[in-house]
């Protein structure tokens, strides 16, 4: 089969590998039809691939036909369409029973001291090969992939995959009711999502941003937006906004590459340039994120507020501001998605007429597999107006 691979610092290949097959009585093998382009593959794109090794096949979002089942799969059966959550879990132990499917005891990846397994995702989460390909093999098959009705179009439902559940807990960690306000850094595909499904419930929102595209479509679903080119103190702004209290909620869906914090890049851009012996266990150990948008989200929550982070973040020594966060008083939740705890929650919201938010519209780009290495340049530097690339083999 044809699959996306990783072979360097901003060198994917689309080439032949093996195709998948059943390996254990949970798994299932399906067809590709839609397979996303996720920020945080651009993660891998550069500065984690130190835990990468040439050949390992890309991608976390992804839905498709089921071609073949194994013996103890039977909430779907071939020819059944699906969407597949990116964490790899078990739904039967202690963390998945409780919610806390990113965690999954029985896919946890106890070698690296991290959580569930990922699609597509480095050692570090079990170098599970992903979805950017023609075909791909599910494990725990019999829990993980969520059927899809016949007829809805793929776009609706891809982006349960990761993004939309994601942004789903994103704002639900916020804890904003009704009425109370919540600033979004970062308005990439999952910021954009947190401020739809925000502003559906009522909520102030402030998205915050630097690319004219992620701006605009923003306000065309009635964000107010703080442009970064614009405005040199972002939480003033949002202080100014919020009778001088701050927001009542913070959400920073950016992450570990964040603009505004030239030292760190330098830092992690010379991380790359250290052979995988070396930098492997400094990223462990001494690894650094840029923190912009996560400090400009500690800086703008009012005091009692609550702070979430979606953003996928990797260094092991940040420096945080202690004392701020200590004396205001905040509450910090963060972490890996838990898809299938919100599946119940968000399919009422897929199987609506409407699509309210804005989901069939949110790429702004769909291209063939064969032409994804290009679709990963023009997703990172953010040309042509991308906002988010759908590939479909």
């Amino acid at each position: 089969m044809r699959a996306l691979t990783w072979h360097g610092k901003r060198d994917v290949r689309v080439e032949e590998v093996p195709d998948p097959r059943i390996e254990e009585p949970t798994d299932a093998v399906i067809k590709v039809t839609s397979t996303a382009i996720c920020g945080s593959d651009l993660h891998l794109y550069e500065p984690l691939g130190p835990f990468l090794s040439p050949g390992d096949i890309l991608g976390h979002e992804t839905m498709g036909v089921v071609e073949e089942v194994g013996s103890e799969v039977t909430h779907i059966k071939p020819g059944d369409r699906v969407v597949v959550p990116f964490n790899i879990s078990c739904g039967r132990c202690w963390m998945c029973e409780r919610g806390y499917t990113a965690q999954c005891e029985t896919t946890q990846v106890r070698s690296q001291d991290k959580g569930a397994a990922l699609f597509g995702y480095t050692e570090l989460y079990g170098s599970v090969p992903g979805g950017q390909a023609e075909y791909l093999r599910v494990p725990q098959a019999h829990f993980g992939p969520v059927p899809v009705p016949e007829g809805a179009p793929d776009e609706r439902w891809l982006y349960l995959s990761d993004i939309l559940p994601t942004a789903w807990q994103g704002v639900a960690w916020a804890e904003v009711a009704e009425g109370d306000s919540l600033a979004v850094f970062g308005l990439g595909p999952v910021g954009l999502l947190a401020t739809r499904i925000a502003h559906q419930r009522g909520i102030r929102v402030i998205g915050v941003d630097r690319v004219p595209e992620r701006l605009a479509a923003a306000q065309a679903h009635g964000v107010e937006v703080l442009d970064m080119r614009e405005v040199d103190d972002v939480p003033s702004a949002i202080f100014d906004l919020t009778d001088g209290r701050g927001a009542d909620g913070t959400l920073d869906a950016v992450g570990m590459e964040a603009h505004g914090s030239p030292v760190f890049e330098t830092a992690i851009k010379g991380v790359g340039l250290i052979p995988d012996a070396v930098a492997k266990p400094m990223m462990k150990t001494a690894g650094i994120d840029r923190l912009a948008a996560l400090k400009g989200a500690i800086r703008a929550v009012r005091r009692g507020g609550t702070v979430s982070v979606s953003g996928v973040y990797g260094g092991m020594a940040d420096p945080m501001p202690m004392m701020e966060m200590f004396d205001k008083g905040i509450a910090l939740r963060m972490g890996q998605c838990h898809v299938r705890h919100w599946v119940n929650d968000i399919v009422p919201v897929l199987q609506e007429s409407a699509d309210v938010l804005g989901l069939e519209s949110l790429a702004t780009h769909h291209l063939p597999l064969e032409d994804a290495p290009r679709g990963y340049e023009m997703f990172q530097k953010k040309q042509d107006g991308c906002v988010k690339v759908v590939l479909q083999p």
